[in-house]
This record gives structure tokens, C-alpha cells and sequence, in this order.
């Protein structure tokens, strides 16, 4: 692997400008390595970059427009050394949900949309990244992350298929889709021409994956238009071709929506922040740890809302990482973010001196430039290691996906974050509990259940409470504690609820513990603590808790509890 350029850490506001910095510090020797990788990573970018833009429901040259911006604003704002930044297939669902029912066909409806969204998703980043957010895609579990994301994948393949096949469908979402490209094919609306056109240039990029170097995009595109012009079929056979592009680059300008649109937009921008967040951080954590530097997320965060941010004004739309023009960068020997500098002069080199190269590119083989792009998306083999190992989770994951098909892509996302939420609240709301006793042989306090042979003490109860208490598992508390001393053996005199695993206690879990113990009192039962962590001592000290309950209650150990237990046991009565 070769070395990257490595600038001095900055502080201040150019910790803010990594490229800058770059820039000073950018060895002579660094460019013929950039530029070689820059002008190979140009030949992938223009098919995808067009292919993008199309299936998010914009005019293709709008894809060109993004990566651009995108790439020029990510070398300057990127901390990431060889990130390739700009339109990508997780997002263009997400995009199409928005703009295609507001749009109603109007492209520049369309793009003033999805400029918007790219906005909002800049604003949304930075604001995210300044608040020292970057944790929270931590918060999706592996099967959830692959559930949307495999959700996704199958709605973007079953919008293209249509377009592969050359045939135009109407349907609000992948299921209605789904039932009328069925339809169409029924009805012998399959243009023979198109489709062997996109399944050809399908069939090649996936040949050719075989060879990294090989640019089987560029050469499946190249080769679909060439068919297309020596057989006129865009007249023959009436295959949908791109057009001219406009020639020249995009110029700066506010998108301007309705307010009745801003709700929407913004609603769309928050799921295409987590997921372009969410694909940014692992593809930057994953390049950092090979190359051996520190990757900070509240930094990739503003850094990804800058860039789109800029792409937003400059006629684009939301953009993020690339996992599969990343890889590209690297195979090609890049070592900074020229790379992506020369890869946006070489597409505006494409608009400035050259743009009828692309007037016969037919839509069916975009169509394939996208499919294969999101088969690379579709997770199976791990979600199978998953359903081997816990079933219940590989059936979250199916269900999230599920969802994104059913409910539509942003929702989708959003059930999936609230399934997220509801799993990693479920082992908090009903923790695991265990009643602890003496193995003989063997050190420490063991789960009676698991170790039958345990032995207890007559009128001594040790629960071990495996959470935090707060209040969703604040009664459950209680109620445990209940059915556990009416299930002792013998009659209780003290609980001792070793606390090490409880991390936290908030004011509901807090007045449970009060009327817990007044309530205990009264049948005879003293409460108290062993092995309670500092922190949490200080809570119950803000709470009024730990006078109510008095120090001699609190144990820094359980045998330091169990021998308190045994000495106020053989007192006489009338000395306790």
C-alpha cells in the first residue's frame, strides 16, 4: 500500500480545511500517482454519475454536476485522505421518494427538489457534526443496518428493471412497481432492442468485476452507445437514448420550493443524512484503520455536510461516500484527495470539450450501470451466519427490509430506527435478574438456577440486576423482587441487591427504590447494596436516597455484605 500524505494536525479553524493544509504540505512526488488515479477514476465516474441522476428522478447531466461539486468540496472540506465522494446508489431511492411525487414530471421542478434536499442534508450534517453527534449511526445494530440497506438495494433493481427492459410504468412504490412492469411484460410492451442493450451492458460489468483495473462501466457504456449509433436503433427501434448534454459547467444558484414542499424535503433530508452518514463513517473508519491514522466522526460529519452543501448550490443533489469508487482510487495507486481534484477536471474536461459523446447512451444500459452498482448493496451470506446464531434477529433484519418495501424507502428508514431503538431499549426494560449463591469450590457468588449446588443463607437473599434501573424497567424491578423473596426457602431478613452491573439510576427508578424499601421495612426486611459503582452512589446522593437508606447499607463487596448479614444475625434480638 502506498503512504499517504500525512499534513501536520491542525487546530482552529483550519483543523476545519484539512485540504489546505494538504495543499501546503503536498509532496512533488504525490502527482504522478493522483493524476494517474484521478484520470482512471474519471472513466467510472461519468457512466455513474449520469446513471444516478436518472434513477433519482433528475436529468442525467445533473449526476455530472454533483460529482463535481461534490469531489472539489470534499478535497477541500475531507478528512479522509482517498474518500470518492458523489451520487450513489443507496441514496437514489431515497431521492426518487421525494422528487418524483412533488416533481410531477417537471424537471426543473425536479432539480430545485433535490438541490433542496442536498441543502437540508448539508445543514443537517453540520449541525449534527458540530453537536458531536457522529456516534449515532452506532445506535443501528449490524442486522438492521443490513435490513434497510438490502430493503433499498431491491427497490432501486425493481424501479430500473422497467427501464432495462425499455418499457415506462407508473406505480407509487416498489410493490405497485413491481405489479405493473408484471403487467406490462404480460401485455408484450418489452422492447426487444433495449433490453438486450441493458442486459448485454449488465452481463459485461459483471464479467469484468473480475478484473478491478478494467473500467467494465465505461466499457459496457462505450460499447451500448457505439451498437446504438451503427444500427440507429434510438430510430429503428425507438430505444430511449440520453440526449444531448448541455454543454459547459453548472452555474451557482439558491434552489427556490414551495413551502408546501419544505416538509417533505426535510423529512427526506433527515433519512438520506443517516444513510449517507451511516456509509460515509464506515467506509472512512475502514480506509483510516487500514492506513493507520485516527478517523474522527463529528469531523466526517460536517465535512459530508459542507460537500453537500455546496453541491446543493451548484444544481446537484445529496450525495456520499462510495464504496465502489473508493476501491477504484486506491487499486489505482491514489494517495490524497487530488485524485478526486483531476477526476472532476476530467469530467469537466467531458461538458467543456465533449459532451455529444454521450447523445446516444441508451437509458436501458444506465439501468444496468445501477443494478449492478446496487447488487453490491444486497447483504445474504452474513444475514445466513446471523440466522444461525440468533434467528430473531435475522428476521428484524427481514422485517426492516420489508418494510422499506412496503412502506416506501423513508419510512422504511424511519421504522427501522425506531425498531433499533425498541431492541436496544428491550434488554434494559427486561434485563436478566439472578439469585446468587455459594458453589463449593469455586470463588465468587454464582446464578442459583445455573449452579443448583449453590448454597444460600437461611434469611439472606443476594439479587444481581444486570442493567441500568430506569424507568421502563423500574416496576419490572419491583415485581421481581417481590416474586423473589416469596420464592426464598426460608424467611427473608435482608435483600442485598448486588448493584456492579447497574450503571445508572434515574428519578423513576429512584422513588421505586424509596417506597421499596418503606415497604420492606414493614415486613421486616432490610434493603441494601453491594459492589455500587461511585457514580451511581452520587446519583442516590442527589436524590436524597443514600441518607434515606444510611451508609451502613452500601457494601464494596458481596462477602463484605454476607459477613455484616452473619454478625447482625447472631446478635440477640433485643441487641439488633
Amino acid at each position: 500500500m502506498h503512504p499517504l500524505v500525512t499534513p501536520p494536525l491542525a487546530s482552529g479553524a483550519a483543523r476545519w480545511l484539512p485540504g489546505l493544509q494538504l495543499l501546503r504540505h503536498y509532496p512533488a512526488s504525490g502527482w504522478r500517482h493522483d493524476v494517474a488515479a484521478g484520470l482512471v477514476l474519471t472513466t467510472m465516474l461519468v457512466p455513474v454519475g449520469i446513471a444516478y441522476a436518472v434513477a433519482s428522478g433528475l436529468p442525467g447531466i445533473h449526476g455530472l454536476y454533483a460529482t463535481i461539486a461534490g469531489l472539489l468540496a470534499y478535497a477541500l472540506f475531507g478528512p479522509s485522505r482517498i474518500m470518492v465522494m458523489g451520487p450513489d446508489s443507496s441514496l437514489a431511492a431515497l431521492i426518487l421518494a421525494v422528487v418524483l411525487p412533488l416533481a410531477a414530471g417537471d424537471p426543473a421542478r425536479a432539480v430545485a427538489l433535490a438541490g433542496a434536499m442536498a441543502l437540508a442534508v448539508g445543514l443537517i450534517c453540520i449541525a449534527a457534526g458540530l453537536a458531536k453527534l457522529g456516534f449515532i449511526t452506532e445506535l443501528l445494530s449490524k442486522p438492521i443496518r443490513y435490513g434497510y440497506m438490502n430493503g433499498i438495494a431491491l427497490a432501486v433493481i425493481i424501479s430500473q428493471c422497467p427501464k432495462l427492459c425499455g418499457i415506462a410504468v407508473d406505480g407509487d412504490g416498489p410493490p405497485a412497481q413491481a405489479l405493473a412492469f408484471v403487467r406490462a411484460l404480460w401485455q408484450g410492451q418489452l422492447n426487444a432492442a433495449a433490453f438486450g442493450l441493458g442486459a448485454g451492458a449488465l452481463a459485461l460489468i459483471l464479467l469484468l468485476k473480475r478484473w478491478p483495473r478494467v473500467p467494465g462501466m465505461l466499457v459496457a457504456i462505450a460499447a451500448a452507445t457505439l451498437v446504438v449509433a451503427l444500427f440507429d436503433l434510438d430510430r429503428q427501434q425507438d430505444v430511449r437514448v440520453l440526449g444531448a448534454l448541455p454543454q459547459g459547467l453548472p452555474s451557482l444558484a439558491l434552489p427556490w420550493i414551495d413551502w408546501s414542499d419544505l416538509m417533505p424535503v426535510l423529512g427526506g433530508a433527515l433519512a438520506v443524512s443517516l444513510v449517507a452518514f451511516a456509509d460515509t463513517s464506515v467506509l472512512s473508519r475502514t480506509y483510516a484503520q487500514r492506513q493507520r491514522q485516527p478517523v474522527d466522526p463529528n469531523q466526517e460529519l460536517v465535512a459530508l455536510g459542507a460537500t453537500n452543501l455546496v453541491v446543493g448550490l451548484f444544481q446537484g443533489f445529496p450525495i456520499s461516500s462510495s464504496s465502489s469508487r473508493t476501491p477504484v482510487a486506491e487499486a489505482a495507486g491514489a494517495r490524497s484527495q487530488m485524485t478526486g481534484v483531476v477526476g472532476a477536471l476530467g469530467v469537466t474536461a467531458l461538458l467543456l470539450l465533449a459532451p455529444q459523446l454521450l447523445e446516444r447512451l441508451p437509458y436501458s444500459a444506465l439501468a444496468a450501470v445501477v443494478i449492478a452498482s446496487v447488487l453490491g448493496l444486497i447483504e445474504w451470506r452474513d444475514l445466513q451466519r446471523i440466522r444461525r446464531m440468533q434467528a430473531w434477529e435475522f428476521w428484524l433484519s427481514i422485517g426492516c427490509a420489508a418494510g422499506v418495501l412496503l412502506l416506501g424507502a423513508i419510512q422504511g428508514i424511519a421504522l427501522a430506527i425506531v425498531v433499533s431503538v425498541v431492541e436496544f431499549l428491550w434488554d434494559g426494560w427486561r434485563p436478566h435478574a439472578a439469585v446468587l449463591g455459594k458453589v463449593p469450590g469455586v470463588d465468587g457468588w454464582h446464578d442459583v438456577r445455573r449452579h443448583p449446588e449453590a448454597q444460600r443463607i437461611d434469611g439472606l437473599v443476594l439479587l444481581r440486576w444486570d442493567a441500568p434501573l430506569f424507568f421502563a424497567n423500574a416496576d419490572w424491578f419491583e415485581r421481581v423482587v417481590r416474586d423473589t423473596l416469596a420464592a426464598a426457602p426460608t424467611p427473608v431478613r435482608w435483600l442485598v441487591v448486588t448493584a456492579e452491573p447497574v450503571t445508572s439510576v434515574d428519578i423513576t427508578a429512584a422513588d421505586m427504590l424509596r417506597e421499596l424499601d418503606e415497604s420492606l421495612q414493614q415486613q421486616g426486611i432490610e434493603l441494601c447494596f453491594a459492589e455500587m459503582k461511585g457514580p451511581v452512589k452520587d446519583k442516590l446522593k442527589r436524590f436524597g436516597l443514600f441518607s434515606h437508606f444510611g451508609q451502613q447499607t452500601f457494601f464494596a463487596t458481596i462477602d463484605d455484605a454476607v459477613r455484616a448479614y452473619q454478625a447482625a444475625s447472631a446478635q440477640p434480638a433485643d441487641e439488633r
